[in-house]
């Protein structure tokens, strides 16, 4: 998408408040090199003159995190996300973004009620037994009531604030508008892809805005969770959701990060965090779909001993390919060749920039020396992909999305594990899956598979080789061959050439006109009220081309 500045101008009351706040911040420099305080020039003195000068002396990451805090839910969302790419962020302003906490205040209860009674078309009296006024919840996107069925059942009902679609696309329209700036005018944050990380958040926040989707994700899990009694996923109501409200069923249960309580609790720490792992891995590596969100607050430990999960807005995706790319990445671990740990990781990532695989090489033979052998009771499984992460980072390689998420959950889980039991090691709940695949992988029934699927596509590319042969024959015999080339760079020379000929151009005709005056004052004729006017007016022209000259640092 090209930038577009009536963005800006279309939401200018949210375009000045991002401006103030960002230049209150410290970034005024930014703003100005972006270009936009244009749009605003009367305010723009008058703000600058209001800047609220720095109380103490701070990081520019923690001026980052503030702003974003200022700005509100949307980009609070937003550095969230940003805080599960480490492959991008550095490691300073990811502990920052870290400490991103929405503090919202719930919205009137009569909007969520009109909320409900507009989406579900009954008043709430018809639609349930009993509703609980007062909101148990509340986030940027949505808050949660309780409520009792007429069968008796107990309903938790997430309900979306009233302006959370308008007020996300409207800072997202902002966002993108900002991210295209900052690419086209200030180069060192391409490493970041101000875009691709904005496009990342759309896709992500528009996905959790949708609560029928949410629900259906709750479902799906529950269909292959049905004969594991040791993840328990609350009873989605269809009749009762919708895309702005998802009733589901309230789920008794304790914190998995409260004080442990022989009297309250109904089994072990240690036993909760096995068991999680478990699930977790099953999710991910059996499966393909796991939970994206699996902090403290989204996890309940049921009387029975079973987990329940809450919160399925974010949800991760591991393809075949994807985790078939995984397994060579463990393989080619496990038996310490590099090199085919390097073509893994440049297929396994996207390259934004030249890879000197030379140097790539060494850092990952590096990484298999510090951890290969290592007992399984002392390797901690977060550092290990923090430290691998960190080296895509360095050179210049994405981690594709759903892998990151997988990631950051895995990190999450290893430190919610060590805060159950100090002894936990989520390494040796990984390793049986990871042999598991790397065992079906070599089954003969795969390989034969395999074979298959590949023969398959290397039969289709046969059949279909000669047609493509034979047309490019016939555009060649016939003179419809067009070569296409995309010459990279060149547009910036093109402006630069054509400025030089328009300056070229000017400073020729300015030379002749001053010449051509000044004969004619010399010759003392009659007409000084012409050739006068007309010299001035040359003199004027050559002073403003040395000017715009000197004014482009050109000379």
């Amino acid at each position: 998408m090209e930038p577009h500045p009536l963005r800006l101008l279309r939401n200018l009351g949210r375009s000045r408040e991002i401006a103030a706040v960002l230049l209150n911040h410290g970034f005024g420099d930014v703003i100005a090199r972006l270009g936009v305080q244009g749009f605003w020039q009367r305010w723009w003195c008058w703000l600058r003159r209001r800047q609220a000068p720095p109380t103490q002396q701070i990081t520019v990451y923690e001026r980052v995190r503030l702003s974003l805090e200022a700005l509100g839910p949307t980009f609070i969302k937003f550095g969230q996300v940003m805080s599960t790419r480490p492959d991008l962020m550095p490691a300073e302003m990811i502990r920052e973004l870290q400490k991103l906490q929405e503090s919202v205040p719930p919205f009137r209860s009569e909007d969520a009620i009109a909320q409900v009674e507009q989406e579900l078309g009954h008043p709430v009296r018809e639609l349930f037994a009993r509703f609980d006024h007062d909101p148990l919840a509340a986030g940027s996107l949505a808050q949660v009531h309780r409520a009792w069925h007429h069968n008796g059942t107990p309903l938790a009902i997430k309900i979306r604030r009233p302006s959370a679609v308008r007020d996300i696309e409207r800072d997202l329209s902002l966002m993108q508008e900002l991210s295209h700036l900052l690419e086209r005018h200030v180069p060192e944050s391409r490493v970041f892809d101000p875009t691709g990380l904005v496009n990342h958040f759309a896709r992500s926040v528009r996905r959790e805005l949708n609560f029928a989707r949410e629900g259906r994700t709750m479902q799906e899990f529950a269909r292959l969770f049905r004969d594991d009694s040791s993840l328990y996923v609350p009873q989605v109501f269809e009749e009762l959701t919708t895309e702005a409200v998802l009733t589901m069923e309230y789920v008794e249960g304790l914190r998995v990060d409260q004080a442990f309580d022989p009297a309250q609790w109904p089994c072990q720490p240690a036993d909760v965090a096995i068991r999680g792992a478990r699930i977790f891995m099953k999710m991910a590596f059996e499966f393909g779909v796991f939970h994206g969100d699996p902090h403290p607050g989204n996890i309940r430990i049921r009387t029975d001993g079973g987990i329940c999960l809450l919160d399925y807005g974010m949800v991760g995706m591991l393809d075949d390919a994807t985790r078939e790319q995984l397994i060579d990445l463990f393989v080619s671990v496990a038996q310490k060749d590099v090199d085919t740990l390097v073509d893994v990781v440049l297929l396994l990532g996207q390259p934004y920039r030249e890879v000197d695989r030379p140097l790539l090489k060494i850092d990952l033979r590096d990484f298999v020396a510090n951890y290969y052998g290592l007992e399984l009771e002392r390797l901690q499984v977060g550092s290990m992909l923090s430290d691998f992460v960190a080296i895509l980072g360095q050179h210049g390689i994405r981690c594709p999305g759903s892998l990151t998420l997988l990631i950051r959950a895995l990190v999450t889980l290893e430190g919610i594990g060590r805060g159950l039991d100090p002894s936990f090691n989520l390494a040796g709940h990984l390793q049986p899956f990871v042999e598991r695949l790397v065992k079906e992988r070599y089954e003969p029934v795969n390989l034969a598979a395999s074979m298959f699927r590949r023969s398959k596509a290397m039969w289709q590319l046969a059949e279909q080789l000669p047609g493509h042969i034979s047309e490019t024959l016939r555009k060649l015999s016939q003179d419809e061959l067009e070569v296409h080339l995309e010459h990279r760079g060149l547009d910036k020379f093109t402006v630069e050439l054509e400025r030089a000929s328009n300056r070229l151009a000017v400073g020729i005709v300015m030379s002749a006109m001053i010449l051509a005056s000044a004969l004619l004052i010399r010759s003392a004729t009659n007409s000084l009220w012409l050739t006068l006017p007309l010299y001035l007016v040359s003199s004027l022209l050559g002073m403003w081309l040395i000017y715009g000259i000197f004014r482009s640092g050109r000379l």
